[in-house]
């Protein structure tokens, strides 16, 4: 910033620090477009009053939401919760104003706000939510479980032990508070840069499959997540055709449900645990290469002849359904 120009000032507490403050702060630096503490910002970890009411933006210390004033703090009394209950923690408070911000810088130049919205919502619901939790110690879905390895306790982890110099004295654990904050901020960029990925599969699979000369046999000409997107729009989809990075062209199957190692429609039994020529063989299809013994995936070397396979699997399955399994005959 130019020389005199007053810089905003951040203000949290001071002390142990726990997730919902840092990853407060990381939303923060990314939605305001913030770099080094010091150049364009102040970072003010207290607890003294005077300091704390000087704040441009103040989050889980003061006592006091105010959107309008910039105040995020849930310790009060009246301190505000989700739609269901759950108490709010002061990282769930900026998402709800600064969220979206935050993801669409991590989205980059060609990131679309409806795409950071969509993603921001969804990271409310499956990230911001549990640190509310995990920080109020309530919890409306089930018991709270922490084995250790989660988001909370990794950034705890950041604080120093109670006998090092750094736990003491002013300024104790701001050093601490910065490292975890580029952890947190680590965090957040992988799970936006994956939701982003999901989101452009998803939009890929639903344009595959609308054009896809059996509704059953989704193609695509990448690999990528393809099982989500059938769930979410609950697509007839058995078997999914494309290419594997070592050229060949992969046949997968698709569960009933999710985290379910069955398959709608397992390949067939008599192709399980053959390669090669067996597999031509018994396929009919020239270029075949293996069929696991499991019967949840094939492959051939061509996009043909994963296609043939697929086709000819859909066809003993049919033949293999007793009759009256059969759909009836349409009259008229």
């Amino acid at each position: 910033m130019p020389s005199g120009a007053q810089v905003p000032r951040l203000v949290t507490h001071s002390g142990k620090f726990h997730c919902d403050d840092v990853f407060a702060y990381a939303v923060l630096r990314l939605a305001l477009g913030l770099g080094r503490v010091g150049e364009d910002h102040l970072l003010v970890r207290t607890r003294e009053r005077a300091l704390i009411e000087s704040g441009d933006i103040v989050w889980d210390v003061g006592l006091a939401y105010d959107v309008a004033a910039s105040r995020f703090d849930h310790h009060q009394r009246g301190a505000p919760l989700r739609p269901d209950g759950t108490p709010y923690s002061s990282a769930g408070l900026i998402w709800q104003i600064y969220g979206a911000r935050a993801v669409l810088a991590l989205l980059g130049p060609g990131g679309e706000p409806e795409t950071a919205a969509a993603i921001a919502a969804e990271l409310d619901e499956s990230m911001l939510r549990r640190i509310d939790e995990l920080d109020n110690g309530i919890s409306l879905r089930g018991q709270l479980v922490d084995d250790g390895l989660g988001l909370a306790r990794l950034v705890g982890d950041f604080n120093p032990p109670w006998d090092s110099p750094e736990a003491n004295g002013p300024g104790a654990g701001d050093v601490a508070f910065l490292q975890a904050a580029v952890f947190a901020e680590g965090v957040l960029r992988r799970r936006v840069d994956g939701l982003r990925a999901r989101l452009l599969a998803e939009g890929m699979v639903l344009a595959a499959q609308k054009v896809a000369d059996d509704p059953r046999i989704l193609v695509l000409d990448q690999g990528m997540p393809w099982k989500n997107a059938v769930f979410a729009h609950d697509l007839p989809v058995v078997f999914c055709v494309s290419p594997a990075s070592n050229g060949n062209w992969m046949i997968d199957t698709m569960p009933p449900q999710k985290d379910s190692f069955a398959q709608r429609v397992p390949l067939p039994e008599a192709w399980a645990g053959l390669e090669s020529e067996a597999l031509a063989a018994a396929t009919g299809v020239p270029d075949a290469v293996f069929v696991h013994v499991r019967r949840f995936v094939g492959a051939a070397r061509s996009r043909d002849g994963a296609l043939a396979m697929a086709r000819r699997a859909l066809e003993i399955d049919a033949a293999a359904l007793p009759a009256d399994a059969m759909p009836e005959p349409q009259l008229g």
